[in-house]
């Protein structure tokens, strides 16, 4: 496909970013995830369809997505707007018809062409703090061929690119991309496999199997693991880390993630479901020893965020 018509599907851009990669970045968020994490504090990006969000709080009641709702999922009473999600369509007619940001589409279409021409005119800022280019989701290697058309016109340009993965996607997929980037930033979530299928719907082998072939690559690698209270921050899961991160040459930084609840309010406004309410950060004593307890492996440069 040409990479003028190669269409993909997007969340976000995000500017200024300083937490995906080195340097003052670029962030731009696929939609599509072929893992259900059930801590994921971007849900807006695991479905890679378009989605309707609304927002109670930027409502005025004016009744106008009720006009132009068929299936009634919009209703008025006693003045105030409710919205039935189980009688949504995802037809959309009410966020085109919203005057005020309350009901709106999440999941931009744009071409390799177009969201290259705006990733480049961030390229001074890039330049002065050695930053870049980073993709993310969702996971972006279910779009990879347009995520390979971006950072092929990236690296064509000279910017630094930036890969964030879960890793849960044929190799191929990674072999049509690691020519065209500089950094991966990928998750490893939970080593044990049943505990990894419990909290994320899937068994864990393909994403452990494109873990070890990458440290077999010419590319600099990111270990990011979120840290979940009595999910992953045992020792047993602390030990198996290490195993696997001992002895890397091309791994870089690894980030320690505690769970956090900032993504909450997204499950909400898009009416979804959120199985993350029971669960809890580890304490800062017990990150402190998880980190203590892999520094004395001989494994340096961990960071907790």
């Amino acid at each position: 496909m040409a990479y003028k018509d190669n269409l993909g599907i997007i969340t976000n851009i995000q500017r200024f970013s300083l937490d995906d990669g080195p340097g003052t970045r670029t962030t731009v968020f696929l939609k599509g995830c072929s893992v259900a994490c059930k801590w994921c504090h971007n849900p807006e990006t695991i479905s890679p369809k378009k989605q309707l969000q609304y927002l109670e709080r930027s409502c005025k009641n004016c009744g106008s997505c009720v006009k132009v709702c068929k299936t009634g999922a919009h209703f008025l009473k006693n003045g105030m707007h409710y919205l039935n999600w189980n009688l949504c369509n995802r037809c959309f007619a009410c966020a085109e018809t919203c005057l005020f940001g309350a009901l709106s589409i999440i999941g931009i279409e744009i071409t390799a062409e177009e969201l290259g021409e705006q990733l480049l005119r961030d390229r001074i800022f890039y330049k002065r703090s050695g930053g870049g280019v980073t993709v993310s989701g969702g996971e972006p290697l279910l779009q990879v061929d347009f995520t390979a058309e971006i950072f092929r016109h990236l690296k064509n340009h000279g910017i630094h690119t930036a890969l964030d993965t879960a890793g849960n996607v044929p190799w191929s997929s990674f072999e049509k991309v690691l020519s065209w980037i500089d950094l991966v930033l990928f998750d490893i979530k939970i080593v044990d496999i049943g505990k990894h299928q419990k909290m994320t719907g899937i068994k864990n082998q393909l994403i452990l199997e494109n873990f070890k072939k990458l440290l077999k690559e010419k590319v600099h690698i990111w270990v990011r693991t979120p840290l979940i209270k009595d999910i992953n921050d045992d020792e047993e899961e602390a030990n198996e880390r290490i195993k696997m991160f001992m002895n890397a040459t091309n791994i870089q930084k690894i980030e320690l993630l505690p769970f956090h609840r900032y993504g909450i309010g997204k499950y909400t406004a898009l009416g979804m479901g959120m199985e993350a309410h029971e669960f809890e950060a580890p304490s800062e004593e017990r990150l402190d020893g998880i980190k203590s307890h892999m520094e004395a492996a001989g494994i340096t440069e961990i960071f907790v965020s």
